[in-house]
């Protein structure tokens, strides 16, 4: 169970000397789990430290350092690797322990400084000779290969989340028999919605309600970023935040003090992973991994979807919710839940879900009795989801914390060339406002599958593969998913024409 729960947000002015680095942070989060939890002594019991990947700034050991500041000796200690996924996961792994017996009292945190490296950057300033901050080994953490996706993806230009997202909710709007206006306007309403959530978060990093129109609207302050998803359609991961939540028993809560109406339950959840390479899946437009992972976190809770109180589904961009909302049977503004999504409450990478844990829990402990709380990971490749209630389960513990492999093979990558159909594209736009460069993913004849990426500035492609025949502050023209094309291949890129 949750029985404390610490969340910060650090710098909301972009200042240098508002600037901390992550440690402290996520020291700070811990000590307000505490508090929360009526008392410090748990932190020196600890028996594991779970942290979640930290992107702006590197640390040797984070969980040492951490243990360290908290005068703890836990024998677990861990740091997770890169994954949205990862703080369901985390909390689902730590909760099976304890319900085995083999340990008492653990701790799931994350923190994130990328406000602060940003502006600190900017300023000329050095984090670690002119700030203090940690230089073991310091600097921004390193992002690995495997990180990034497959060579094929990396070839194809698509191995960047804002261009990967926009295009399965092209696939996704073209399966659903949407026009391209029809898929802008549902995601605009899933992230007005979350804004509004978002304004009643303290944590939130943009506390500003917006309409769907005004999510929607392509302007200089909502520019374009990749067709269809302007601005506020995107996560923002420029923010200074961190989450704590200290995991015990029943029982040592008890001996700890913790009042029983402060008590969040948390009765397991499910995990699930798809093909790392997403060229290699046999369906753009749908998650085998997420609906595994609602399956059986639902089924071993023995609840069905639309008897949940709070359903908080990972919103970095509206094609998940929007995924999370057709399968579960709900509306799509019912997948809003508590924190507020990655635009709105803000998008600390991989910590995002334990602010969105932590948010839960605080409306279950206001009434809610039960809570469905859902992660994302990489391309859509790794998904987890735990349910949180006010009242045990009869059975107890009931998660399976697990992953499964949920992959399904898809068609064979080639390099053909000609005429080919079209199954998923993005064109993405520069600062100004113009037409970038376009993204293509399409199936020949022959049933394989190819993808590419124009070069910079290729107008003419861009043209044949926009929604925007206007510009992005017009009308979104036809659907380009299912259309015919010609594909020429020019080297490493890809020109796009009609096909005739």
């Amino acid at each position: 169970m949750l029985v404390g729960i610490g969340q910060v947000r650090g710098n909301r002015d972009r200042t240098v000397a508002g600037a901390r680095e992550p440690l402290r942070l996520l020291a700070d989060a811990v000590q307000a789990a505490a508090a929360d939890a009526r008392g410090t002594r748990m932190l020196r019991e600890l028996d594991a430290i779970s942290l979640t990947h930290t992107a702006s700034w590197a640390y040797d050991d984070l969980p040492r350092l951490l243990a360290d500041r908290l005068a703890a000796e836990p024998a677990r200690r861990e740091s997770a690797p890169v994954g949205g996924h990862q703080p369901a996961a985390l909390l689902d792994a730590a909760a099976a322990r304890i319900a085995a017996g083999e340990t008492r009292i653990e701790l799931v945190a994350g923190a994130e400084a990328a406000a602060s490296t940003t502006v600190l950057d900017r300023a000329g300033v050095d984090p670690g000779a002119d700030l203090g901050w940690t230089t073991d080994p310091g600097g921004p953490a390193p992002i690995g290969p495997d990180d990034l996706g497959s060579p094929a993806m990396l070839a194809a230009g698509i191995a960047l989340p804002r261009r990967f997202y926009p295009m399965v909710d092209t696939a996704l709007g073209h399966a659903l028999g949407e026009s391209p206006a029809e898929t802008m306007a549902a995601g605009a309403g899933v992230f007005a919605a979350l804004s509004s959530v978002a304004a009643e978060n303290e944590y939130a990093w943009n506390p500003l309600v917006r309409n769907a129109s005004e999510v929607a609207s392509v302007r200089p302050e909502n520019r374009m970023i990749c067709e269809p998803y302007p601005l506020a359609m995107n996560a923002m991961p420029l923010v200074d935040q961190a989450a704590a939540l200290l995991v015990t028993s029943v029982e040592t809560a008890r001996e700890h003090g913790v009042p029983e109406n402060r008590m969040v339950h948390v009765w397991g959840g499910a995990g699930a992973a798809d093909t790392a390479d997403v060229l290699s899946r046999a369906d753009l437009a749908g998650s085998p991994a997420l609906c595994s992972t609602f399956d059986r976190a639902l089924a071993a809770a023995g609840l069905a979807a639309d008897e949940l109180d709070l359903v908080d589904v990972y919103c970095c961009f509206p094609v998940v919710p929007r995924l999370a909302a057709r399968y579960l049977g709900l509306p799509l503004e019912a997948t809003a839940g508590a924190t507020g999504g990655h635009s709105a409450f803000g998008g600390p990478l991989s910590s995002y879900t334990l602010h969105s844990l932590a948010a839960c829990a605080h409306r279950i402990r206001a009434g809610a009795r039960t809570a469905l709380v859902h992660a994302n990971g990489g391309y859509l490749t790794r998904q987890h989801a735990v349910v949180l209630a006010a009242e045990p389960h009869v059975d107890g513990y009931v998660g399976d914390p697990v992953p499964h492999d949920a992959a399904e093979p898809g068609p064979r990558l080639v390099d053909a060339a000609g005429e080919v159909t079209v199954e998923a594209a993005t064109v993405e736009y520069d600062r100004d406002g113009h037409p970038a460069q376009a993204y293509l993913i399409a199936l020949t004849d022959d049933g394989d599958r190819i993808a590419g990426c124009t070069a910079e500035g290729d107008a003419a492609s861009a043209r044949t593969l926009t929604l925007f025949p206007d510009g992005p502050a017009g009308e979104p023209g036809e659907a380009v998913v299912g259309r015919r094309v010609r594909v020429t291949r020019v080297g490493e890129r890809i020109q796009v024409d009609p096909a005739p």
